[in-house]
């Protein structure tokens, strides 16, 4: 396996984790509206830890999620250094002479005037 494989799989796991903590949070307060005065009911202990860990995990998870994209891109082949396309090479290898396209010569063989 390479690299940029195992990068792939902890990117998957890592989404799947961040859906995961994001379908599980109570969308009726705790959220980003409470801080602005929308969230008028208080919540026992428990329950406010739980959001906590929750809203914690959530923006754990996307952090790590964005290093793994952006340190997954070291990993690709030719990222390290500049690389000729080999699209150019083949090209370069395969083309033939161009000609000019065949033109009929019509002087003006008329000189009575």
């Amino acid at each position: 396996m390479t690299k940029f494989t195992i990068f792939l799989i902890l990117i998957v796991l890592v989404a799947f984790l961040l859906v995961v903590v994001i379908m599980v949070q109570n969308p009726k307060g705790g959220g980003l509206s409470s801080s602005f005065g929308g969230g008028g009911t208080q919540q026992l202990g428990g329950v406010k830890k739980t959001g906590d860990f929750l809203d914690k995990s959530t923006w754990f998870l996307a952090t790590l999620l964005i290093a793994l994209i952006l340190l997954s891109n070291i990993t690709i082949e030719g990222a390290g250094g500049i690389s000729d396309s080999k699209a150019l090479d083949a090209e370069e290898t395969t083309q033939q002479p161009i000609t000019p396209p065949a033109t009929t010569d019509q002087t003006n063989t008329d000189s009575d005037n």
